[in-house]
């Protein structure tokens, strides 16, 4: 019956993947436009607390153009250069099979952003609605619903609605944090981790190829927040989920590639057409574990990691905080760069970032509309040209 259901090739089953893949980004991004649109204030752009992407340089409104550029260029180098060190750290205890660490470590992550950073926006849009509510109520609730999560994060017993709910949940969070950073900050990170997911993925001494190359070579599962856009199915435990990989023609060896944010091609399962192109893919599946990015496992399973739904939503709302039509550009640039990254993925069969197209567009879309469209529209409209 799975077989007359699968489909039939690339051009019959993209539409649907696409789609799978649209649906959560464009649910997280929506969100973060909505919280940046009420909870926004002149302070939120200057943030009093310093993070890791600030602690170079504290950019001010009395500052010039230039030394806003230059500082919030130190601080995306203080930024990658502290995620490539943490990502070797990953690397180097993964080598030592340091595996339970890694869980326990993603899920008071989990934990972390659920039960602090959600409470805090929690207690802003609480403040913002004047909603009524004692201490003890909140402390409970937001206890409860912190729980929930790590639980439906890490366990695979709980309805797959669940999962994919909270998984939405923390990109949105996760992702309003990011819009508070300084503006110049802000987009010039996006592009830095743009250009790190390159880096990391496509250099052969990059940190998450190393990661990954060595978790398929133990033929085990790296902790991580991805996003699985349907269950995985498994009749009566009677075979094991298949790692989707690209196969070479003549059924040799699998081999695989894949980063934080990566997108790679296989096989719908062991043993199908040699060097059929089925679906964009990159992912380890794991009961509780898996590689983040865009994948379509053995099974049907779509997975997407969170640091795209992160950086994403981070563009379109930092693009809230001046126009909604930026919004709508930057918006329609994601779409298209997932577009043009799995058209580039069918072109040259090997695995790539799903970052750098879409942010790259995105950025460059909010730059020639807030220069040029608007200017445009403005006349057009004070022209009586446009209404």
């Amino acid at each position: 019956m799975d077989q007359n259901q699968r489909p039939t090739g690339i051009l019959h089953s993209l539409g649907e993947e696409i789609i799978r893949i649209i649906t959560p980004v464009s649910i997280c991004m929506f969100l973060v436009i909505i919280l940046v649109s009420i909870l926004d204030s002149d302070s939120s752009s200057s943030p009093s607390f310093t993070t890791i992407a600030t602690i170079a340089y504290d950019e001010s409104t009395s500052d010039t153009e230039w030394d806003k550029f230059v500082g919030a260029l130190l601080n995306s180098l203080v930024f990658v250069a502290v995620v490539t060190v943490v990502t070797f750290l990953l690397v180097l205890l993964f080598y030592f099979r340091c595996t339970g660490f890694l869980k326990y470590y993603m899920g008071f992550s989990a934990f972390l952003v659920l039960g602090f950073m959600g409470g805090e926006i929690a207690l802003f849009l609480i403040q913002v609605f004047h909603i009524a509510i004692d201490c003890i109520t909140y402390v409970l609730l937001l206890f409860n619903f912190t729980i929930v999560g790590v639980l439906a994060v890490f366990m695979s017993k709980i309805p797959i609605f669940l999962t994919q709910s909270y998984m939405v949940i923390i990109g949105v969070l996760t992702a309003y944090w990011f819009t508070m950073l300084p503006e110049w900050t802000t987009w010039v990170l996006l592009v830095a981790m743009a250009l790190y997911d390159l880096a990391a993925v496509l250099l052969p001494v990059g940190p998450l190829r190393l990661l990954v190359e060595l978790a398929i070579s133990r033929d085990e599962d790296i902790p991580a927040l991805v996003y699985e856009a349907r269950p995985i199915i498994d009749h009566g435990n009677s075979t094991i989920v298949q790692r989707r990989v690209w196969r070479e023609a003549g059924n040799s060896e699998s081999q695989i590639e894949s980063s934080q944010n990566m997108i790679s091609i296989s096989n719908a399962e062991q043993g199908e057409g040699e060097g059929e192109l089925r679906a964009p893919l990159m992912e380890a599946v794991g009961e509780n574990m898996s590689v983040e990015g865009i994948g379509l496992g053995a099974s049907g399973a779509i997975k997407l990691g969170l640091g795209d739904f992160i950086f994403y939503s981070v563009l379109v709302g930092r693009a809230a905080m001046y126009d909604f039509m930026t919004v709508y550009a930057c918006y329609l640039a994601i779409i298209a760069g997932l577009g043009i990254t799995l058209i580039l993925l069918a072109f040259y069969q090997k695995a790539l970032p799903a970052l750098p197209v879409s942010v790259l567009l995105g950025v460059l879309f909010y730059v020639l509309t807030r220069v040029f469209l608007e200017e445009f529209v403005v006349q057009c409209s004070s022209n009586l040209l446009m209404f």
